[in-house]
């Protein structure tokens, strides 16, 4: 019989192994499962603050508050359904778009190229929401709405109107973000084998017919952790910009989950279990969009081959 292989590791006490995995164990039970499983409770009381001195237990009637007692919920609902459903696709598309340009292009410049559309990622999110708060100024003194005057456009009231100031948080976010995915998705593309393209151009294939055919198949998985990242992303950045650029205004235009949350937990109406129940709803809504983007595209990466 052949020995086995001795590993690596099989030397090293195993005192020492746990030693140091020890304060990354810490760290997860002590800043995420310790608050996640807190905030759950939480959500099944009426504490009107972190610190209330007590608190009783009202089963799910926040949960069913949401629904029934709360139309500012409702409105944030819908607005986050809209952003997680417009932002990480067109952001994930644009970003596959890049890459495979910059990949197949021949261009002495990529690295230069690569850098500028990654720096708007690197930017602090509140510089961004003040320099596009000016830019989508709603008067036609704006910058933006300036450039359409001169096409003899009218101008565009952008963050001053409800139904275009959630469209202007969307365009702000796809630009953060779509340099970030497209330097993850180079990478990918770059683990393509180059015979695969060289194949193809003997074939007489179009570059459409590259990406479409070829790229996107191929890169499936990847596309779906991508998207499951851009997820997430959107979460938290509709946060930050709708609360500097409108303050989640027009009255409740741009308000989201998060910022309803925040509302809830530390508004001058404070209802912190409530707002906990919101924050659990939100993490649930987050994990099935992520659960059926990565089936949907796992599925689709074993129909190709991925």
């Amino acid at each position: 019989m052949k020995a086995r292989k001795r590993s690596k590791l099989s030397g090293i006490p195993k005192g020492f192994v746990a030693l140091c995995v020890l304060p990354a164990l810490g760290g997860v039970l002590l800043f995420l499962i310790y608050p996640t499983v807190t905030a759950i409770m939480m959500s099944f009381t009426n504490a009107s603050s972190l610190a209330a001195g007590t608190w009783d237990f009202v089963s799910l009637d926040n949960y069913i508050r949401m629904f029934t007692n709360d139309p500012q919920f409702i409105t944030a609902l819908r607005n986050t359904a809209q952003l997680l459903a417009v932002v990480p696709a067109v952001t994930i598309f644009l970003a596959l778009v890049f890459a495979y340009g910059l990949t197949q292009a021949k261009l002495k410049e990529k690295g230069v190229y690569r850098v500028l559309f990654f720096l708007p990622n690197i930017l602090s999110l509140v510089v961004v929401a003040v320099v596009f708060s000016a830019l989508f100024h709603p008067r036609s003194t704006g910058p933006i709405n300036m450039f359409i005057g001169i096409v003899d456009l009218d101008a565009v009231p952008w963050l001053g109107d409800p139904t275009w100031a959630i469209w202007a948080i969307t365009i702000v976010m796809v630009w953060q973000a779509v340099g970030y995915y497209m330097v993850l998705l180079i990478a990918a593309i770059d683990g393509i084998s180059k015979d695969i393209f060289e194949a193809a151009d003997i074939d007489g294939a179009s570059a459409p017919a590259k990406f479409f055919r070829i790229t996107v198949p191929m890169l499936l998985d990847n596309i779906g952790i991508t998207y499951v990242l851009a997820l997430a992303g959107t979460m938290s950045i509709s946060f930050i910009l709708g609360n500097i650029m409108t303050n989640f205004g027009p009255g409740t235009a741009t308000l989201v989950l998060p910022g309803h949350m925040h509302r809830m937990a530390f508004g001058p109406a404070a209802s912190f279990g409530y707002a906990m129940a919101i924050m659990v709803f939100t993490l649930g809504m987050a994990l099935v969009f992520a659960f059926v983007s990565r089936r949907l595209t796992a599925r689709r990466a074993g129909m190709f081959g991925g």
